[in-house]
């Protein structure tokens, strides 16, 4: 639990630091997804989305990972950060697609991943998971292939939605 604390306090500087520097504006949205560790789990969430351009963007994460492991439910905690990079100059409809880099982390792994999303709203990505202590769930060993599809829907979007 340590360790969770010291990365979440890393990844806390290191944002609050990037913040400090540039006036960003910050959107929220309501994140649901698909997450394969070993096993298969539903994923329900909000982000916050920082940005000062549409070149470079920034989002930080929590959520709930749900799903049955070894015929048993369980619920993680996850946090995740990632940045979305796409320098196209002189396109006409904004940016349609970022590359991705980031990384999640739970209370029983942290794992790096690199993928694209589409306006930010779509993304899939991959990466590795590494165990963190006792890394099981259930019985069930958490390390490996990362694999996430996440829609991400703008709070702004479901309040115009409901007018």
């Amino acid at each position: 639990m340590n360790k969770v604390r010291f990365i979440i306090s890393i990844l806390t500087i290191f944002f609050l630091g990037i913040f400090a520097k540039a006036q960003l504006t910050v959107h929220k949205m309501v994140s649901v997804g698909y997450t394969y560790q070993n096993q298969s789990f539903g994923d329900v969430g909000g982000k916050l989305l920082f940005l000062k351009n549409d070149d470079v963007i920034y989002r930080l994460g929590a959520s709930a990972m749900m799903g049955s492991a070894n015929s048993k439910f369980a619920i993680m905690p996850k946090v995740s950060t990632d940045v979305l990079l796409n320098f196209q100059k002189n396109v006409d409809f904004y940016h349609s697609y970022y590359f991705l880099i980031g990384a999640e982390g739970t209370n029983k792994y942290v794992a790096p991943k690199v993928g694209f999303t589409l306006f930010g709203i779509l993304d899939l990505t991959g990466g590795y998971a590494f165990p963190i202590g006792d890394s099981g769930i259930n019985g069930k060993e958490l390390k490996g292939l990362n694999i996430n599809f996440t829609l991400n829907i703008p709070t702004v979007f479901i309040h115009d939605m409901f007018k």
